[in-house]
């Protein structure tokens, strides 16, 4: 596979990228098309900006970032499927910032409604939305959107590039172009006569293109198979470079202390660190410190023997201060009434009413990578190697840390290890920029250590749920719904785009709203608390909340009217949005549920939708010694088109296990305001002998694409916490569960 970095050195440029000898193709045709970020050499045209064809092949360049996740190897089997080349022979490397790499259906994920139950012209309108991706210049990697936004625009660019080398070779031979055929590379003529690719480039830049008819699935070769990772045998080996890995020509290392109570800082003293054995430099952040060493170890070590002093934080310096503001925001109107169906006051005679409240912790991102990032100021300009999800935001926002314009600044964005909505902020790419507009000419790596990290995230906001139910006859005919937290998403995009937008923050509420039951009168309502607390997008977002909120309640209202769980879930499904109901069927099947067990088991369910997808989830525990041991899980999703299995599997079990890590143990909490976990120690992921046998099943019948990175998160903390009160029969509404149970390790 090519190499960003080799590419890099060897033909990119400030302000734009060039292709030294290639042409590149593809097309995206939405209003008027953004500027091709693509600039070839002398001699060479570029038509748009995915697709390479040089001497050595056929590179995709792709805009959405590999984080683990399998976006390159999908992008290149969407892309092969069309061109008529081995998949396994195109190279895959992440494009520069740039506003033709907009993701396109993230802004259409913002439309007021359901999801499940969009109309046509709501998908219209959507589509339409979409273009506004470019005005903000959203080349982001997030909110499970990356198929979405690639499974026709690159089967497009595939068509068309083989389209426009089609008619290459009909010039060259003679011949009409519908008279010759594509394979392997190769535009094959009727004779025989076989053309690769790399020789009709050139003159197929000159081509207009093309209008395409994309091939019916019953025609695919890779799509709907499960194929070899692109990055597998580097990630095996050691090999694939990471943000971290970067090393460049007479490169310095740092490590800083910002403040952790995200107050600024009052004073330090930095006399004897600059003197320690190694240390170059001892740099004021302004609201922190930075040492520059000849390598990370030394500047760690300089910058830990800084006394600071620190200013007080802008928040509440307590925790339990920190909820009292987010209960307080019950007591204002609320921000939000996405779903109210029928009247939430008027129950039918008879009806049992229950009610309950729930509680969730500020939770930490935890990358396995911590965040870092390489800064290299010369004369023409900013070169920034970073792990992120947001290519031109950190562009920009670097830009204006270095004073620089932005086509002055270059990002490169290596694999990352681990993103979850963490890489989606600048501030580590910007602070590497602050310490490297210090040593000018010299490139500077800032690596965070894991204390830094875990006290310097923006985090998935604690949060308060109140929720009021009524069934009757086995059925529930009501549902209320309030939850309060902080907005993620009018602080995030303060940070991306400069200004948060007003109105209804569907975020907070996600997961409550919009879950395919048939509940006749069903009100869920948004409250936005006023507090500061750092907080941004984590996988699987209000999601995350809301989903355990909802599943855990609705496991109540099933117990108050003697219906069996899963059943009752099934019965408000399958008259509001069959897929939902067939992926609670499909659990059923797999885990052979009864809806009794035996002594010292618990099985528990949830059903979540949520980006576009809605995932069953069954999880089996045992009673081992007192400990509560999950053994066995089972998960059926619905994704409309499965394009790689292996990959969706994987993407469900592995944000199973992020919910499952958060559900157990995980909190974040403040003291004097200060975070008071700092490392792994303090904030435990799940444990690999802690982890259930899991089997997942994928449904087709979804009709629309749905998301997979994310919706494998919601399901697991109700799934767990439902299996427990099977178990034990007792109801725990607030996380960490590890709070009320004790948990096998």
């Amino acid at each position: 596979m090519a190499s960003i970095g080799k590419i890099v050195r060897r033909t990119f440029l400030f302000g734009g990228v060039a292709i030294a000898g290639g042409v590149a193709f593809g097309v995206w045709q939405i209003n008027k098309d953004a500027p091709n970020p693509l600039r070839p050499a002398e001699g060479e045209t570029a038509l748009n900006p995915f697709v390479l064809i040089d001497g050595a092949g056929v590179t995709l360049i792709a805009p959405r970032a590999e984080m683990g996740q399998g976006t390159r190897t999908t992008w290149a089997a969407l892309l092969a499927e069309e061109l008529d080349i081995a998949w396994e022979d195109i190279r895959v490397i992440h494009g520069p910032a740039a506003k033709a790499y907009y993701n396109h259906a993230m802004m259409g994920e913002g439309l007021p409604n359901k999801g499940y139950d969009a109309s046509a012209f709501q998908q219209a309108l959507g589509e339409t939305m979409g273009s506004l991706g470019k005005l903000f210049d959203m080349q982001v990697t997030g909110g499970s959107t990356a198929m979405k936004d690639g499974y026709e625009r690159m089967r497009v660019a595939g068509a068309t590039a083989r389209e426009m080398l089609k008619a290459a070779a009909a010039n060259r031979l003679g011949v009409a172009p519908e008279t010759l055929g594509t394979e392997d590379g190769h535009v094959i003529a009727a004779d025989g006569t076989r053309i690769p690719y790399t020789d009709l480039a050139a003159e197929a830049a000159g081509i207009a293109p093309p209008n395409v008819i994309l091939r019916e699935p019953d025609q695919w070769r890779y799509l709907g198979r499960s194929l070899p990772r692109v990055d597998m045998v580097e990630k095996s080996t050691g090999t694939a470079q990471f943000a971290v890995d970067t090393r460049l020509p007479g490169m310095k290392f740092a490590a800083l202390r910002m403040s952790p109570k995200r107050g600024g800082m009052r004073s330090f003293d930095g006399f004897d660190a600059g003197r320690m054995p190694g240390v170059e430099r001892v740099i004021d952040m302004g609201d922190g410190v930075a040492v520059v060493a000849s390598n990370t170890w030394l500047a760690q070590q300089a910058v830990d023997a800084i006394p600071i002093e620190w200013e007080d934080a802008p928040y509440p310096a307590q925790t339990d201060a920190m909820f009292a503001a987010i209960e307080a925001a019950f007591d204002t109107e609320p921000n939000s009434t996405m779903r109210d169906d029928g009247d939430v006051t008027d129950l039918p005679g008879g009806a049992t009413e229950l009610s309950a409240s729930y509680k969730l912790p500020f939770l930490a991102h935890a990358t396995m990578e911590p965040m870092n990032a390489t800064a290299w100021i010369t004369p023409e300009g900013l070169r920034v190697w970073a792990g992120n999800q947001a290519p031109t935001f950190v562009r920009d926002a670097c830009a204006a840390e270095a004073g620089l314009s932005p086509d002055q600044v270059e990002v490169i964005t290596p694999y990352m290890g681990g993103g979850f909505g963490r890489r989606g902020e600048m501030d580590f790419a910007v602070l590497a920029t602050r310490v490297a507009k210090a040593i000018p000419g010299t490139p500077i790596q800032l690596t965070w250590s894991r204390e830094e990290d875990m006290t310097h995230d923006f985090y998935r906001p604690a949060a308060l749920a109140r929720m009021r139910g009524a069934v009757a006859d086995g059925q529930a005919v009501m549902l209320d719904a309030q939850v309060a937290a902080p907005s993620v998403a009018r602080q995030a995009l303060g940070r991306w785009i400069g200004f948060a937008p007003g109105g209804p923050d569907k975020v907070t509420v996600e997961g409550l709203f919009n879950q395919p039951y048939a509940i006749p009168n069903y009100r869920a309502r948004g409250y936005l608390a006023d507090l500061d607390v750092p907080i941004g997008f984590w996988r699987s977002v209000g999601n995350s909340i809301n989903g355990f909120v909802h599943e855990s309640f609705i496991d109540e209202m099933a117990h108050a009217a003697g219906a069996d769980p899963l059943d009752f879930r099934f019965q408000l499904a399958k008259t509001e949005w069959r897929p939902a109901a067939d992926c609670l069927d499909a659990v059923r099947e797999m885990s052979g549920w009864t809806g009794s067990t035996p002594e010292g088991v618990g099985r528990g369910v949830a059903m979540c939708y949520s980006f576009g997808t809605p995932v069953a989830m069954v999880i089996e525990v045992r009673d081992e010694g007192g400990l509560i041991r999950m053994t066995d899980a089972w998960i059926a999703c619905d994704v409309g088109v499965a394009l790689d299995p292996s990959i969706i599997e994987a993407q469900m079990v592995g944000g199973m296990v992020y919910g499952l890590s958060a559900a157990i143990s995980e909190e974040i909490t403040f003291e004097d305001g200060m975070v008071q976990q700092l490392n792994f120690p303090d904030y435990e992921a799940l444990r690999m002998p802690q982890m259930p046998a899991v089997v997942v099943r994928t449904l087709e019948t979804n009709p629309h694409l749905g998301g997979v990175g994310e919706p494998g998160t919601p399901p697991a903390a109700p799934a767990l916490a439902n299996a427990i009160f099977d178990l034990t029969g007792q109801r725990l509404r607030e996380l960490p569960l590890s709070k009320s149970v004790d948990f096998y390790a």
